[in-house]
């Protein structure tokens, strides 16, 4: 590896280490009672007034930090998989909200790791930033097709009912904002801005996503397809689109390594999602 990616990876795994802490203090937020989750409207007005959400967006604007240095200086697929090493912080750190993990479970956890090691092996030279028409205009695209999917997903009756199905949006919405800090550099054009643009609104949608998603389930069963999905779409844009790497005659461990993180994360979704109940509301 060399120095820039070094640097990239150990930004990665540091804004993974702040995502994964900051997902247990928004679950603890949102479980409280009397917090407002029923639209995004009612979420954002009363976010702005509770102080835990700012404690957690100002965790999360850390994270992102770190994690553009990361998306920069690594190959999309890498810089998307490091932030799966948040699940095991989260899973360590889901103790204070009262959920364990057993065996089998940490074995799902352990496969997310092992997949992260693989994908570092194999990993090569990070591609230019990117910013285009087509990029910023696919972004906003995205961004309404998920909004139109997060409206059907909560609505009376609604068709997402799992707290893993919410964070599975959530997880496109994190996507298409890792693509559109890929699309942000110099000199700044139309595209440029657009895409900056697109980056805190699609950030709010999956974060309000994920939001609900633990309210109704359990953090790691939210937050592994989240990772899922944030890390597949990049990954395959990534190096079909904008020129990302891979080191010469290890394409299979960059394959392996897909495969095998995305297999624990829904393993342990589904492990979750079979044996726990609607979370306990909890106050500090």
């Amino acid at each position: 590896m060399s120095a820039d990616q070094v640097l990239g990876l150990a930004a990665g795994l540091g804004s993974a280490a702040v995502f994964g802490l900051a997902a247990v203090a928004q679950a603890h937020a949102v479980r409280r009672p009397g917090f407002t989750l029923d639209t995004l409207r009612a979420f954002v007005r009363h976010a702005v007034r509770d102080a835990w959400i700012w404690v957690v967006l100002v965790a999360y604007l850390v994270g992102f930090v770190l994690h553009a240095v990361a998306i920069w200086l690594l190959p999309l697929y890498l810089a998307q998989a490091t932030v799966a090493m948040s699940l095991p912080v989260t899973a360590l750190a889901s103790r204070r909200v009262a959920e364990r993990l057993d065996a089998s479970q940490w074995g799902s956890v352990a496969l997310v790791s092992l997949g992260l090691v693989l994908l570092s092996a194999g990993s090569g030279s990070a591609g230019d930033a990117v910013s285009s028409w087509w990029l910023a205009g696919g972004l906003w695209a995205g961004l309404v097709v998920l909004s139109v999917l997060a409206l059907l997903a909560v609505a009376p009756g609604r068709l997402l009912v799992l707290g893993s199905g919410l964070g599975a949006l959530a997880g496109l919405g994190y996507a298409g904002s890792a693509l559109a800090v890929r699309g942000v550099g110099l000199p700044v054009d139309g595209p440029v801005v657009w895409c900056a643009l697109a980056v805190p609104s699609l950030s709010l949608v999956a974060f309000w996503l994920y939001s609900r998603a633990m309210s109704v389930g359990a953090v790691a069963a939210a937050s592994a397809p989240m990772i899922v999905g944030q890390t597949f779409i990049p990954a395959a844009i990534g190096i079909g689109l904008l020129g990302d790497g891979v080191r010469e005659g290890w394409g299979w461990a960059v394959v392996a390594g897909l495969l095998v993180s995305t297999y624990g994360a829904v393993r342990l979704a589904r492990a979750q999602a079979r044996g726990a109940a609607r979370p306990t509301r909890i106050e500090v």
